[in-house]
């Protein structure tokens, strides 16, 4: 049974940081993409970032790009999102989520399997 667990959310005051890391178990996915989702109260989910199976290519929405990073440690099976100068609408539950299909890019929303997320909150 596959299985992804976030850990790191919190709550954290503007101007922050946090570290959301997904560690996977079940089968490896270190040629698959993994990506990390976002969805705030009444909105849809968003990709936040997503990283190609080598690290080769990353992607990340434009509000969070210079303040997020993201990267993977296959050897680990684990995906991590560092996130730097947060803004309370980066507020959501963050979810990791992992392509079943090999190499395949990173950027779209049909991704396979889900963890079950993590708040992050951001006070003003």
């Amino acid at each position: 049974q596959v299985q992804l667990v976030e850990s790191g959310g919190g709550l954290v005051q503007a101007g922050g940081s946090l570290r959301l890391s997904c560690a996977a178990s079940g089968r490896t996915f270190s040629r698959h993409a993994m990506g990390w989702f976002r969805q705030a109260p009444g909105k849809e989910r968003d990709l936040v970032a997503a990283i190609s199976w080598s690290g080769g290519r990353i992607y990340y929405k434009d509000s969070v790009k210079g303040r997020f990073t993201i990267s993977r440690e296959n050897a680990k099976n684990t995906v991590y999102l560092q996130m730097n100068s947060l803004k309370p609408e980066d507020t959501a539950v963050y979810y990791c989520a992992a392509d079943a299909s090999p190499q395949r890019q990173p950027v779209h929303m049909d991704y396979d399997y889900w963890g079950q997320g993590t708040q992050v909150t951001v006070s003003s």
